[in-house]
């Protein structure tokens, strides 16, 4: 596996921004999914999302472009990460910003809606080499509403 690749779980890998061969590693090491949680623009040089859609199409994976801007993670990148997940199947995901820390956040808050423990997040966050301990509140949020029975 790339060393820029960081494995949360086996099933979810972040990353800091990928290339196109980035992408073509990713679809030889099983990856379904490539989600890009950056801004186009974000930074000079930095590659274009629809140039990494074309590379991700090209080597039959499925692409997203849910991008966390400065405002922060909202239910609707939540959201959007869940349905791109569902659309693309079973099979790892690579998910990548500027440094992998937005990925890795949008990644803690979905897990945390369903209903995994904030605990469990956190310290497979540390893990990775990120530190989630001050999204801890919002997660166990999140998870306590996942177990709320539902009307």
């Amino acid at each position: 596996m790339s060393g820029k690749f960081i494995k949360l779980r086996e099933d979810f890998w972040v990353a800091p921004q990928i290339s196109a061969q980035d992408v073509r590693e990713a679809a030889a090491l099983g990856v379904r999914l490539i989600v890009n949680n950056r801004p186009d623009g974000e930074m000079i040089g930095q590659p274009k999302s629809a140039e990494l859609e074309a590379a991700a199409k090209a080597a039959g994976l499925s692409y997203a472009h849910i991008p966390v801007d400065g405002s922060g993670v909202s239910m609707a990148h939540i959201d959007a990460l869940a349905g791109a997940r569902e659309a693309a199947g079973d099979g790892p995901v690579l998910a990548f910003c500027r440094s992998g820390t937005r990925s890795t956040i949008v990644d803690a808050y979905a897990q945390a809606r369903a209903g995994r423990s904030a605990e469990d997040i956190i310290a497979d966050a540390a893990r990775a080499g990120y530190d989630l301990t001050g999204h801890q509140p919002a997660l166990l949020a999140l998870y306590k509403d996942s177990r709320a029975p539902q009307d």
